[in-house]
């Protein structure tokens, strides 16, 4: 067989010979994409475990130590609450050392969202993180409501949430940052906070109306106020924009309280969750082993 139709000058056929290679190469790639979505369909989206640096490894006497602890230990970013009075740029080289993300922080200050006198000082509490943010590449903050207002209607504080989210989502959107509003507890750990059910942050989430803002839902701080995941999260599973665990009865790592893990991790599979859970506990013994429990917990079907 000759190497070329006779018809063909050896340019011609050069450009028709690669012209097949690259259709042959193209349809490798296709087969080989097909086969990672099987793969993929199969194996369900890798989860990323987020180490909160305020609460793991506080044995170690620096925040960087705690970020390269949680690389040694498997997990795939890390996270802390509030920036001031931290060493951001040895946390930035840390982070960088380690190949782990810094997943979230705080805005800071915050104001005090139920009150419509401290909405200056937290739009400005925002223009001075979001560079903070953009040196650890960290493109999510979180925002809480405040304590309840004492005397002030509910409806009036919460509308003044909404007001003070509504006003900085632009800022946060232009910035390329998502702002997460937490529902806390109020029952042990935040006695009168003002936002402690998940279904009233969803609501204002709705109202606020914009793409920058989700909620934070801590499903340590939903169990302790009674919810059900499935219940409290059921049709907006979308407005959720970062998860945080723990277990009931001390905050300690998944598996040493009452909270059913396997019906957590049905739930946010349901909702079609696929981005980080913080891991915000406080180890009961053993950081290693509790971070070991809190993994097989979260992440094996």
């Amino acid at each position: 067989m000759p190497d070329r139709p006779p018809h063909l000058t050896p340019a011609a056929a050069a450009a028709l010979a690669a012209r097949r290679a690259r259709e042959a190469e193209a349809l490798r790639a296709n087969l080989r994409r097909r086969k990672q979505q099987t793969r993929d369909r199969a194996e369900g989206p890798a989860m990323t475990l987020s180490g909160c640096i305020e609460m793991l490894f506080t044995g170690l006497a620096d925040y960087p130590s705690r970020v390269r602890a949680c690389r040694a230990a498997g997990l795939g970013a890390v996270e802390f609450w509030r920036w001031h009075g931290k060493d951001i740029e040895a946390i930035a080289a840390a982070s960088r050392e380690a190949g782990l993300p810094v997943a979230v922080f705080s805005v800071e200050p915050g104001g005090r969202l139920v009150d419509p006198a401290t909405h200056a000082e937290f739009l400005q509490g925002l223009r001075d993180t979001i560079p903070i943010a953009a040196r650890l590449g960290t493109t999510r903050l979180i925002v809480l409501s405040g304590d309840t207002l004492p005397g002030v209607p509910a409806e009036a504080q919460r509308d003044a949430v909404i007001a003070a989210l509504r006003a900085a989502a632009p800022i946060a959107e232009a910035a390329g940052i998502t702002l997460l509003l937490e529902p806390l507890n109020t029952v042990r750990d935040h006695v009168g906070y003002f936002l402690d059910r998940t279904e009233d942050g969803l609501d204002i989430i709705d109202a606020v109306g914009s793409p920058a803002v989700r909620l934070l839902y801590d499903i340590y701080h939903s169990a302790m106020m009674g919810e059900d995941p499935a219940l409290v999260l059921a049709g907006r599973g979308d407005r959720v924009g970062y998860v945080h665990a723990a277990d009931t009865n001390g905050r300690h790592e998944p598996g040493s309280g009452t909270i059913d893990w396997a019906h957590v991790r049905e739930t946010l599979a349901g909702l079609g969750y696929t981005g980080p859970i913080g891991l915000e506990f406080r180890p009961a013994a053993d950081t290693d082993a509790a971070l070991r429990q809190a993994i097989g917990l979260l992440t094996n079907p």
